[in-house]
């Protein structure tokens, strides 16, 4: 006898099957159970038992060009929805909320055919491309973590992506279940980590020192002849310009964005400092001598970091 209730249950199940001939479908509150008494999570997923001592000192994932899996970027469906997964780069940068699963899938196999570490810093997402590389934020603490992306899920309405528990775990969110962060996707292709090479390894000039030194004011006579200079030729005045980048609260944030500047010698031959004031660290290129020199130069720090930059006279 055709036993209909069945035939509906397997059509389900092949439904939610990714096409790599994995199960697709992350935990989601519709399929919780009880709580397992381990901490409350639901359908006994949750932390390992054993987990390694120092969880932070994993290595986020490293961004590296590969091939896509064709199996894993096919359009798929899950839960009554369709699923088209991207197969080109485009520029993505998403914020949602990002849940994780644990020791329950620990060990069993991926959307890419891989095995499932929950130790490894690693992410489903439902259209990003298997493999693929993200940044995720969580904006409450600023952290960051790289993961890559080898599986699909979640498939909530609500959910944006799903990480490793490790990587949760640095982001601060595992003892939450859920929490909203942004996901940014890193571009792979060779002519993108070309360039991020070729910046990474550009030797930066040295800061120079900064001698603190007298001043004298020039005789009255010579004072009014700068003056009357100044006012007939507004871009030759011997006025100096600077042009402020960034104000951190942090000393290494500042100093990051300073070496960063060198770098790509967006100052000219003018000096990057890191100046701090008031409780901020202000990030400074000058002195220039015409507000023409200051304005190039913050036009390059926008067009190159996307950052804003203001010239000033002090």
């Amino acid at each position: 006898m055709f036993n209909f209730q069945r035939f509906i249950i397997m059509l389900c199940v092949a439904t939610v099957t990714a096409c790599g001939g994995q199960s697709a479908v992350k935990p989601t509150d519709t399929q919780a159970s009880k709580p397992s008494g381990k901490g409350g999570y639901y359908l006994d997923d949750g932390p390992g038992d054993n987990p390694p001592a120092d969880i932070d000192s994993i290595p986020d994932a490293q961004p590296k060009t590969e091939t896509l899996l064709p199996r894993s970027n096919q359009p798929y469906s899950a839960l009554g929805r369709k699923y088209v997964p991207m197969t080109s780069y485009a520029p993505y940068v998403r914020q949602g909320v990002a849940s994780w699963y644990g020791r329950r899938y620990h060990g069993k196999k991926t959307s890419s055919g891989e095995i499932y570490d929950m130790y490894g810093m690693s992410g489903a997402h439902p259209t990003l491309p298997i493999p693929s590389y993200v940044k995720v934020t969580n904006p409450a603490n600023k952290r960051t973590v790289i993961v890559r992306i080898n599986d699909r899920g979640p498939f909530k309405q609500d959910r944006l992506i799903d990480l490793s528990y490790a990587a949760a775990y640095k982001l601060r969110i595992s003892s939450q279940g859920s929490a909203p962060v942004e996901v940014e996707w890193i571009d792979t292709r060779p002519e993108a980590l070309q360039k991020k090479d070729t910046i990474r390894t550009a030797t930066p000039a040295p800061a120079p020192e900064i001698i603190p030194v007298a001043y004298a004011p020039p005789p009255a006579a010579e004072t009014r002849t700068i003056a009357a200079n100044a006012s007939n030729n507004p871009d030759t005045s011997p006025a100096s310009y600077y042009v402020q980048v960034g104000a951190f609260k942090n000393e290494a944030n500042g100093d990051l964005l300073q070496k960063k500047i060198l770098g790509l010698e967006l100052a000219g031959n003018a000096a990057v400092t890191n100046v701090y004031n008031d409780g901020i660290y202000r990030v400074k290129l000058g002195p220039f001598s015409t507000r023409k020199e200051a304005d190039v130069s913050a036009s390059k720090v926008r067009k190159q970091l996307n950052l804003s930059a203001i010239v000033t006279n002090q």
